[in-house]
């Protein structure tokens, strides 16, 4: 009988024989006779009737993907069909086994039986049973009998876990992960302790919804209840996280299950859920506060010796998009370590450190395209995190979705994660010995390969989407079941018992224990407790909390430093070669550098980071063509046109130096926006910006806008300074790159919750980006950049400006105006303004003043008052905009207009409404913008 080996060499069965295929297959192009039969028509199938050539990578992964192996001996006939048929057998229940696997607990679905499991399909009967078949190592065993095989691989492949992993290209993954799983043959070697211990965990998981529910009445609490392994899980992957070596863990889930997770996991005090319940708790001034089922929370906890910081990020009911926000505080967490080691250093060398746990719900997972942004963020280099932990409670039902036909078009929720090839392990909810082994899995494979993984945690809901909620209204069937269904602590009870591991009253003890600990009002959780008043990060936002918007802030910067940084960052190395546009730029930009022409707003922007980064402030740049800049203006990150290879002279301004990365992402704004809200969140010290490729495309990612940046602070206290800009300015583009939507960040400005600017000049930017990073607290910075000024000929700042300057909220007249002759003042921000002065220049307008307002929110009432009082008070006040009357600031800002210009009359000029942002035509945009000037100026149109 020829070895498993020789039948590898000789028939290229095994899905890792690459090679062997595609030769194969290459004798197959050139001579089709050259191959059996049975090749024939498998290669004929994937080639299918076009004579366009299959790659040898799509054949691979036909063979490896479908399991599709041929049934046929050697080429040399030494081996026997029915050897050929056990391979092929040990073949589909590795490819197909996770389809037939008892994973259902409640048995809500249909288990169908799956085809290529049958002996039959493989050329195998009954008969074969008791006859031997060469395996070479299957099971660590040279030779089985059938059914010894046929057992262990049911058990293995088709018991409590599923392994879906044949979608997983690398070999030594698929090598790595069959070895894990058949290692146990589905026997899992937990003591008899470790068993009690789990039986305690659901029972703390019972227990405390069983309690609320008594308590709280018809209170919502998103209940985990059929879900409860859940906690069996964390505390699992938690003390593996730990034994391998990691510091933070941060874990990212919506509100089913959140106040379980919180009290059992994270160690919040189960008295300070009671308070919430009972309305004890008030937020602070000026905070709305949140429902207690989005709260987050942070603890620092030793687990076997292992000192842990766990947070649990704070999240509306938007579900998935906290899951980018939980990667991106994760990233700015490795990037502080991996400063540690040094600029060279890989964010892989310190990915141990720190790690996502990133909890969904099945049918959000499926339906919710931050997910797939997410995913594709996973191994992208400006966003890596070295791999994520993915939890998915399968309660195997949505919102009120009684079928599956209506909850998504794959046969798995989980079915998104092979688009980054992640492996799935689908568990039964009712089995925590099976879920724990899930867990430590997982944590194995991210800590060997450093990538995604997911835990298909096959489970039911037992009560309505939430406790008000009658679920048998539209899905009779399925709840007939759920509640003939034993609660998961006792099915693993009376499953302890049954063996004797415990006695039959531990269960009740167990309970009873668990209900005295709660009622205590005391922390329950497993872990024990170092500090459960925050992470490391409290201290460092506590010293960024001096609130005072009218501190001066001084970002003056000294000339001769100032020169020299900007030789050095609009320079290359002589072996660099930049493309000729972009050497021209830097030959311009060195002239800037030393104050032999005015800036542009590219020169000035880029000096604000190379000053920062001076003054050991890190800085994060990422968005769409943001190393060149979507309007080719920044040209932070260069290409060698001989080469290819890029560099960022901005990383070379001095030894040791903090960071800076200019990141190009991917055509993504929810998931990109909220990943940066997330560093910024757990990054106090540097300059963090998202850049939009033009404002308008911000509109994809309103739910992170809305949900975090804009009410993170007032909600749940959290702090941020990520910095948006947005590219704004009516100049004939059509209705999607014109208005980045001013009017709604105005809408959503209350609180002092952030700021929105409109700079004008490159020394404003400048400023103003400085002026972020240097003042003793932290805000979201809304800007609404420019496009054509970024070239303007008027759009110009000296070197002085910068080096003694500061950021101006308003600035008045530049021109010699006669104030005391001026008749009209006109207000305005943004582009319009050169609009308007390059209009008055032309037909010499000598009694008109134009004033320009750069900060928006909080809006500067008093300093627009002091400019206006140089003016008569007979003088007529204009606000002019681009944007439509409906649009832009003009209702947004009315109330502190008339604040600042007191009891004098107030006039609009501008668009007219408009349900669209601005005219698709550059004929009639051109217009409407000559008629609005004309009228502000008061010339006939």
């Amino acid at each position: 009988m020829s070895t498993y080996k020789e039948l590898k060499a000789n028939s290229g069965i095994s899905g890792g024989n690459a090679a062997f295929i595609e030769a194969l297959y290459e004798d197959y192009l050139a001579d089709p006779a050259s191959v059996s039969e049975q090749w024939q028509r498998y290669f004929a199938q994937i080639k299918g009737d076009s004579e366009q050539e299959v790659s040898r990578l799509d054949v691979q992964e036909r063979f490896e993907l479908l399991g599709q192996q041929p049934l046929s001996a050697s080429a040399e006939g030494t081996v026997s069909e029915k050897q050929v048929g056990v391979l092929n057998l040990i073949r589909a229940y590795r490819v197909r086994g996770h389809r037939y696997a008892d994973t259902d607990p409640a048995k809500i679905r249909e288990r169908h039986e799956v085809e290529q499991l049958r002996l039959s399909y493989h050329g195998l009967s009954d008969s074969d049973l008791q006859q031997s078949f060469a395996v070479d190592g299957v099971f660590g065993q040279q030779e089985m009998k059938l059914a010894d095989l046929l057992k262990k691989l049911q058990k293995t492949y088709c018991g409590h876990v599923g392994l879906q992993f044949s979608h997983v290209w690398e070999q030594k993954e698929l090598d790595w992960l069959t070895e894990q799983m058949e290692a146990g043959a589905g026997d899992y070697q937990f003591s008899a302790e470790e068993k009690k211990n789990f039986l305690r965990q659901l029972v703390a998981a019972d227990g405390m919804e069983k309690y609320l529910h008594k308590r709280y009445v018809g209170q919502k609490r998103f209940s985990l209840e059929g879900g409860d392994a859940l906690i069996p899980l964390l505390n699992a992957m938690i003390k593996a996280l730990a034994a391998n070596g990691v510091e933070e863990v941060g874990i990212g889930m919506a509100h089913r299950g959140r106040l379980n997770v919180l009290i059992n996991i994270l160690g919040k005090k189960p008295q300070l859920l009671f308070d919430e319940f009972d309305g004890k708790l008030v937020p602070a001034a000026n905070r709305s506060g949140d429902v207690k089922y989005h709260m987050g929370f942070s603890s620092f906890v030793e687990i076997d010796g292992q000192k842990v910081d766990l947070t649990l990020a704070y999240n509306p009911s938007h579900l998935e998009f906290v899951n980018a926000v939980t990667m991106g505080s994760t990233r700015a967490r490795l990037e502080r370590r991996r400063q540690e080691l040094g600029a060279e250093a890989s964010i892989f060398e310190v990915a141990h450190k720190a790690t996502p746990i990133l909890i969904h719900g099945d049918a959000a997972l499926a339906g919710q395209g931050v997910n797939q942004e997410v995913l594709q963020l996973s191994q992208l280099r400006g966003y890596q995190v070295g791999g994520s932990l993915h939890v998915v409670v399968n309660n195997q039902i949505g919102f009120t979705t009684s079928n599956l036909l209506d909850a998504r078009s794959s046969m798995y929720c989980t079915d998104i994660a092979k688009s980054v090839q992640a492996p799935i392990i689908h568990v039964n909810g009712d089995d925590p010995e099976a879920v724990v082994f899930a867990g430590q899995l997982a944590v194995a494979y991210l800590n060997t390969f450093q990538k995604d993984i997911f835990i298909d945690l096959v489970c039911y809901r037992r009560l309505g989407h939430n406790e008000a909620d009658e679920p048998s209204a539209t899905q009779p069937k399925m709840y007939e079941k759920i509640r003939a269904h034993d609660v998961p602590a006792k099915v693993y009870a009376d499953r302890l018992q049954q063996s004797g591991i415990i006695a039959a009253d531990a269960y009740e003890a167990y309970q009873a224990d668990y209900l005295a600990r709660l009622e205590s009002g005391e922390r329950v959780a497993e872990a024990s407790e170092i500090d459960g008043n925050g992470d490391f990060l409290a201290q460092e936002w506590k010293a960024l909390s001096n609130q005072d918007w009218s501190a001066p802030v001084d970002t003056s910067f000294d000339t001769e430093r100032l020169k020299a940084l900007g030789v050095q960052a609009f320079s290359v190395p002589d072996s660099f070669t930049p493309h000729a546009i972009v050497k021209r730029t830097l030959a311009a930009r060195q002239e800037m550098a030393t104050g032999k022409q005015p800036l542009d707003w590219g020169a000035a922007e880029n000096l604000a980071y190379a000053t920062l980064l001076d003054q050991g402030y890190q800085v994060r740049v990422s968005g769409e063509d943001c190393g060149r800049g979507t309007f080719s203006h920044r040209h932070a990150v260069l290409h060698d046109q001989n080469t290819g290879e890029s560099y960022m002279p901005l990383q070379y301004l001095k030894p040791n130096q903090p960071s800076i990365r200019v990141i190009d992402s991917l055509l993504s704004e929810t998931g990109v926006l909220g990943f940066e809200y997330g560093y910024s969140v757990a990054e106090p010290r540097g300059l963090i910006i998202w850049e939009a490729q033009f404002g308008d495309f911000a509109n994809v990612a309103q739910v992170i806008i809305d949900q975090f940046i804009a009410s993170g602070e007032t909600k749940w206290g959290r702090y941020s300074g990520l910095v948006m800009l947005l590219p704004h300015g009516y100049e004939g583009q059509g209705p999607e790159h014109s208005s980045a939507r001013l009017e709604r960040y105005l809408q959503l400005s209350a609180d002092e919750n952030w700021q929105v600017c409109v700079p004008s000049t490159p020394a404003q930017v400048f400023h103003m980006l400085r002026r972020q990073v240097l003042r003793q607290f932290r805000k979201p910075l809304v800007v609404m950049s420019p496009k054509s000024l970024l070239r303007h000929k008027l759009a110009v700042s000296e070197l002085q400006e910068l080096a003694k300057g500061r950021f101006q909220e308003i600035i008045g007249e530049i021109d010699a105006v006669d104030a005391a002759n001026v008749k009209r003042v006109i207000m305005c921000s943004g582009k319009v303004y050169y609009d308007l002065l390059q209009k008055r220049r032309d037909e010499n307008i000598q009694d008109i003043a134009i004033v320009r307002v750069e900060q928006l929110y909080p809006f500067p009432e008093q300093a627009l008052a002091d400019v206006l009082a140089q003016y008569p008070v007979q003088a007529e006040l204009v606000w002019c905009q681009e944007e439509p009357r409906n649009q832009g600031a003009w209702h947004q800002i009315f109330e502190s207009l008339q604040t600042a210009v007191g009891n004098r009359g107030l006039t609009y000029c501008g668009r007219r409404a408009s349900a669209s942002t601005a005219a698709g035509y550059a004929k009639v945009h051109a217009q409407e913008q000559e008629a609005l000037v004309n009228q502000a100026l008061g010339l006939a149109n």
